[in-house]
């Protein structure tokens, strides 16, 4: 290339003068030593073609993706077309005459646990509803197996069946008449078979598009795009150029060509076309890594076999910028090319916005995935690039093998590094213009004296990154009490979010809540987990209960002499006897750490199970023929240690070392040493209680009371602890050996 294109991220200035694919090809290298990256500067010919899985097409003239395009149908490649033009993009999928989907859905299979299963033509199955209590969740038609079903044991393991639904609970299958009567247990699982999928070439779709929107509103600005590209190709092979930016005449020329393909009369909206010919020579980042990322998701489907493909074109376009005060009055001198790395941008939104950009002051809260895909972002597009300007990175997490396949601006040789400096070298890296400042900081209450009033108020805007729920909502709070401009971004699992918060001219974002969908009823969580994400949120809260928690009521209580007042009426107890708990089981030393672990591993593990069981029995019924250990709950069973098993040995290991850590005990990494002191303790046997009530419900989880009513404390235990506490305080504050704080909160990092 003769200048570095806005949104070529793997360039850079020393690469200038060479063919793109031999430069990209070193830093896509890097990204993944696994995967092995050839460049390849000659011709697309047949023969080079014909190896491949897949071919995409990027910034290719029609004329090209017509050859390549029937080629790769008659030979059975799948083959993608992706093009950015301005504000516009555009994506093309032919994957064949006969291409099979094999898991054409998003997300697990349904599953539901079986209460019941009439003998009958047809037979009715009664799903278990889940905590929630919404039913299964089965459509008309779905397909099912069932496995672990007693009694009628004929529908264990046979051919898929149709289901037709009855309610949110009742399923109808076939003819169950000549089966064994149910007894108990059992799930029923959606079966989802492959489809095969036709599509046409591209010299047919062009003609005949089948177009994906998202309403049927959108279909006639997607048609006008998809005239508007074909009418830009006409205009570039007649003129050698893509419209000049703002320029009248070639606006109006490419309006002509649209006009000219034959369209159907009504189907073609010629203020689109205008718009999107007047910047049609821009190149925006923003734009390429959104046509880029749905590319690349079209490759995994090609590849994979796995989820619906596109069918067979895609569109998407940002023109409503151009209807923004000031972009409104732009002429063609204002977007005229000047020799800039930013010329890209300047033909779309003008010189004057450019050198805006550059004079930016911004804070980007987060340096995993989404703030990584921003910092580049920002660093193509120049912000901060310019006089006054700066960019700063707050992260406090350090980089892990994990994150190497979401996080494109570390390598492997940055493990263990911290983040904010790492991405603040690759940033500066793709744009030595930029004044970037990497900080090691956590943005939030403890570090306020940092991150005042005055620090947000210098801002011109916050972009946060951020993971969890109440992490933003702080950030919220701060930007709207400051005045300050915010860009607030999440993903989970395949979807995301983008909110974005101008105060006072917008509302707030809203408080942060955990979505309904993925929360647990606690007695879920402790007593009857089912699924992999109920054993790891408990592992999530025993790990904050254990090390964070307990530390940071510790440290509050020896330094804040009205610790007990701020208390919450309702939890002052509660808290007082934890912070009590805490200060008596105090280790002295390794060893110590290795008693408490062993002994939370036999209260967790086999002493809770023990108990659970012991009220709860494997043939307790719920009422006669009902087993209680059936559908969503699953029959446990209690562990017993053994120091030579792995498992138990790592676990004890880890939680010695955490709590170690939280009490600033130097740990010890001797696992004969550890195994040792294990041979050596012996437990008191355990003895469960009767009539011990285990909630089997949220509800009775809480202490029922009208709203806004507090059960009155035990004073006399209140006052009691109080002054045991008083007094241990004492205590400590006298010895010769405390440090403050007294324990260090361990935060839980991914």
């Amino acid at each position: 290339p003769h200048r570095v294109p806005t949104p070529q991220f793997l360039l850079g200035e020393s690469d200038i003068g060479q063919n793109r694919a031999k430069a990209s090809q070193r830093v896509l290298a890097e990204l993944n030593p696994h995967v092995t990256v050839v460049a390849h500067d000659k011709e697309l010919s047949e023969a080079f073609l014909a190896s491949f899985q897949v071919v995409v097409l990027t910034e290719s003239p029609l004329e090209e993706q017509l050859r390549i395009g029937d080629f790769c149908h008659a030979r059975g490649i799948c083959f993608i077309v992706a093009d950015t033009k301005g504000l516009a993009g555009q994506l093309f999928c032919d994957f064949g005459k006969r291409f099979v989907v094999d898991d054409p859905a998003e997300g697990d299979p349904v599953c539901a646990a079986v209460q019941h299963i009439s003998q009958g033509n047809p037979g009715v199955v009664t799903c278990m509803g889940a905590e929630d209590s919404r039913g299964h969740l089965f459509c008309d038609g779905d397909l099912v197996t069932f496995s672990g079903v007693e009694g009628m044991t004929e529908l264990n393991g046979q051919e898929p069946v149709p289901v037709r639904v009855l309610d949110a609970f009742r399923l109808e299958i076939g003819d169950t008449s000549s089966f064994s009567p149910y007894h108990r247990g059992g799930l029923v699982l959606q079966v989802r078979l492959p489809q095969v999928h036709s599509y046409k070439p591209l010299c047919q779709a062009l003609a005949d598009p089948q177009i994906q929107v998202a309403s049927p509103e959108e279909l006639l600005r997607s048609r006008s795009l998809h005239a508007a590209f074909q009418a830009l190709h006409a205009f570039r092979g007649e003129q050698g150029h893509l419209p000049r930016p703002r320029a009248p005449a070639d606006t109006e020329r490419v309006l002509e060509l649209a006009r000219s393909l034959g369209v159907q009369e009504g189907s073609l909206d010629e203020d689109v076309v205008r718009a999107f010919a007047s910047v049609s020579a821009g190149d925006l980042c923003p734009i390429a890594a959104i046509v880029g990322a749905l590319a690349a998701q079209e490759v995994l489907k090609a590849t994979t076999g796995k989820f619906l493909p596109l069918d067979q074109w895609l569109y998407f376009d940002a023109l409503e910028c151009l209807e923004l005060e000031g972009a409104v009055q732009l002429t063609e001198e204002d977007c005229s090319p000047m020799g800039s790395r930013y010329d890209g941008q300047i033909a779309v939104f003008g010189a004057a916005f450019q050198e805006q950009l550059g004079r930016q002051k911004y804070l980007v809260v987060g340096a995993g995935a989404i703030g990584c895909e921003l910092l580049k972002t920002f660093a193509m597009m120049g912000l901060a690039a310019g006089p006054g300007r700066d960019l700063t990175i707050a992260d406090m997490d350090t980089l892990a093998l994990s994150n190497l396949h979401r996080q494109l601006l570390y390598r492997s040789t940055d493990i263990s590094k911290p983040k904010s400096v790492v991405a603040a070298a690759a940033v500066q890296r793709m744009n030595p213009s930029i004044r970037v400042t990497a900080h090691q900081n956590q943005v939030g209450p403890a570090t306020e004296s940092f991150y005042g009033d005055n620090f947000f108020r210098c801002l011109d805007g916050v972009a946060s990154a951020l993971d969890t729920l109440e992490a933003r909502a702080y950030l919220e709070s701060r930007c709207r009490r400051c005045l300050t401009p915010l860009l607030d971004s999440g993903t989970e699992g395949p979807r995301g979010n983008v909110l974005a918060m101008v105060p006072p001219l917008t509302k707030p974002l809203g408080p942060a809540g955990t979505p309904d969908d993925s929360t647990f009823p606690l007695c879920t969580l402790r007593y009857f987990p089912r699924t992999i994400q109920h054993t790891l949120q408990w592992a999530r809260d025993e790990f904050e209960g254990l090390f964070q928690l307990p530390a940071e009521n510790i440290n509050r209580f020896m330094e804040d002499p009205d610790f007990r007042e701020q208390l919450p009426e309702g939890k002052a107890l509660e808290v007082l006897e934890q912070v009590q708990g805490s200060l008596w089981e105090r280790p002295r030393d390794w060893p110590d750490c290795v008693r408490w672990a062993r002994q939370h591993w036999q209260s967790r593990y086999h002493d809770a199970i023990t108990q659970l069981l012991h009220t709860f029995p494997p043939e307790h019924e719920t009422s006669p023929g009902v087993p209680f250990w059936a559908g969503d709950r699953s029959c446990p069973h209690p562990l017993t240690f053994d120091p030579d098993n792995d498992t138990h040995l790592e676990y004890i290991l880890a939680a010695a070392y955490l709590f170690a850590q939280a009490h600033k005990v130097p740990p010890c990494s001797d696992r004969a040493a550890t195994q040792t002191i294990l041979r050596s303790m012996v437990l008191p046997p355990f003895m469960p209680q009767e009539g011990l009530q285990i909630p089997l419900a949220e509800e009775w989880e809480e202490v029922q009371a009208p709203a806004g009513f507090f059960l009155p404390p035990d004073c006399g235990r209140l006052a009691e602890l109080t002054q045991d506490l008083v007094q241990r305080k004492q205590e400590l504050i006298g010895g010769e050996d405390v440090q403050m704080p007294l324990m260090e909160p361990i935060h839980f990092e991914k």
